[in-house]
């Protein structure tokens, strides 16, 4: 297909209406949400039925054996709290373990070559993971339904397997080199000659199980959220990665729990903005927005001053998080849903494995797809972000809840690794300061700035604002594709001050992100 032809091709996507709405980067799994909410739940039930489902549908993005953080608006309270549910090293991890054996980069961040890519792939790159403690802590505190409730659309899910649609081969398919060294994880995606499964010509449904995770959620439903962290469940997750080499042990994972904090909190522009604060990406949300100044407000669509501005904004405030924090490139694999309800309840949550299908390692006696959340940590010594036993990494999670006149307005956020923060940064200033709608904001050309090299530009764009970017940093036009995407996968549900009719919207270039509504 020619560049001109290519450029007649307009992809467009609608968004979601209605007193009840989830969005998420898989729309079954929206529709798992909104179930409950049709049930008489709440946004934070909905989210947290949404997060517990949505590992058996893309468990190449999230999963029980994940970490995350999420954002609630509590209509009850009138209030927004984090919850902070992101990964932490083992006790008794020995640091030395990491060696550093090559200049790099080997991986998404651009850390140097570790021994046996330890860091990145295999047992030895495991965290504890928070997945389970922080949906149960949001459940315990802020939800109306029983745990087992919440669990068992995903539990229906898991026993069934995945549905193989094209999207998912291509997943296993750039998976696959690392799925392939490990038995379950080679048995549950891969046929028994190590290729990746097809469908038939006659279009047959054909769903891939999960090893025992069927099995394991129904124990989880049964026992509890600490059934993983304390019970008989517990026990077999520390026997299969103690056998692999993981220096995980019971006393880690029974000691661990999720943490409700304050989030941070900031006024911009008539709005307060609350995110994610600590060693998230939301202090760099903050310097960002407080670099952009007035330089973003206009109306309608954005110009080159508001381009310009976020090129100009985020490539300083991210020179400063590198230079603070230690963090480096990435683009990990990370999933993000939104909901929201008649009440005004509101929930920002972002859940991942960090890496495609993290650590590459399937739990023989669970089936769970464990994350690599040591790729977080910067494996040179001596730096904020160094390895350590015991530990909580940097990341780039950003869950937002804005509110507007004491009212939630609107919750956002995004995956995408270092492209979550300008993605959210964009699209929030797009309703904030050019008074566009969400779904006319989602389908603006946008840009990502990474703080190391060239500014990625949306081929798209008009030329003018371009120029413009080009006259004050180095760019690189780049076309919008599919896979993988070019400008993060964020997900935003706007509230109407007047109406409190919602309206839900996802990325226009993800195939399978979408929202439901009731």
């Amino acid at each position: 297909m020619s560049e001109s032809l290519t450029r007649q091709v307009k992809i467009t996507k609608r968004a979601v209406r209605g007193k009840g709405v989830v969005v998420a980067q898989n729309c079954r799994a929206a529709e798992v949400g909104v179930d409950i909410l049709r049930k008489g739940g709440n946004a934070i039930d909905a989210a947290v039925a949404t997060g517990m489902a949505i590992g058996a549908i893309e468990p190449w993005m999230s999963g029980i054996g994940g970490v995350g953080f999420m954002t609630i608006w509590s209509a009850k309270e009138k209030r927004a709290w984090t919850i902070d549910y992101g990964p932490i090293s083992a006790g008794k991890l020995d640091p030395a373990a990491y060696r550093i054996v090559g200049p790099g980069p080997a991986n998404p961040f651009a850390w140097p070559d570790i021994l046996e890519q330890r860091n990145e792939v295999g047992y030895h790159a495991i965290a504890v993971p928070g997945m389970v403690a922080g949906l149960g802590k949001a459940l315990e505190r802020f939800g109306t339904i029983e745990w087992k409730d919440a669990l068992a659309p995903g539990i229906t899910l898991a026993e069934r397997g995945m549905e193989l649609d094209w999207y998912m081969q291509v997943m296993i398919a750039n998976g696959a080199e690392h799925l392939s060294r490990f038995p379950a994880s080679r048995a549950s995606y891969l046929c028994d000659d190590g290729r990746v499964p097809t469908n038939d010509w006659q279009g047959t449904k054909r769903y891939l199980k999960l090893g025992n995770l069927g099995q394991t959620m129904r124990r989880l439903a049964d026992g509890g959220p600490r059934e993983f962290y304390e019970g008989g469940l517990a026990r077999d997750i520390v026997a299969d990665l103690q056998a692999g080499g993981s220096a995980i042990s019971y006393d880690d994972l029974k000691s661990y729990d999720a943490r409700i904090v304050e989030p941070l909190s900031f006024e911009h522009h008539g709005i307060t903005v609350n995110v994610a604060g600590g060693l998230t990406a939301g202090p760099t949300l903050r310097r960002t927005l407080e670099l952009l100044g007035d330089r973003t407000k206009g109306k309608g669509a954005p110009d080159a001053a508001f381009f310009t501005g976020v090129a100009e904004a985020m490539h300083h405030a991210y020179e400063e998080r590198l230079k603070t924090l230690g963090e480096k490139p990435t683009n990990t694999c990370t999933t993000h849903l939104c909901a929201a309800d008649s009440e005004g309840n509101m929930v920002a949550l972002t859940q991942t494995l960090m890496s495609l299908f993290g650590s590459g390692v399937m739990l023989p006696r669970t089936g769970i797809t464990m994350n690599n959340g040591m790729l977080w940590f910067d494996p040179e010594p001596n730096r904020p972000n160094s390895i350590a036993p015991g530990k909580r990494p940097l990341c780039n999670i950003c869950p937002v809840v804005v509110v507007k006149d004491g009212q939630p307005w609107f919750c956002i956020g995004a995956s995408g690794g270092r492209r979550i923060v300008p993605a959210v940064t964009q699209l929030s200033m797009m309703l904030v300061d050019r008074g566009l709608d969400v779904e006319t904001a989602f389908h603006q050309p946008r840009i990502d700035v990474s703080g190391v090299g060239p500014i990625r530009v949306n081929r798209d764009l008009p030329d003018d604002v371009k120029k413009a970017i080009a006259a004050k940093l180095p760019i690189v036009e780049v076309t919008n594709q599919i896979s993988p995407l070019g400008f993060a996968n964020p997900c935003c549900i706007v509230r109407d001050p007047t109406t409190r009719e919602l309206t839900g919207m996802n990325e226009v270039m993800s195939p399978w992100a979408g929202g439901a509504a009731l």
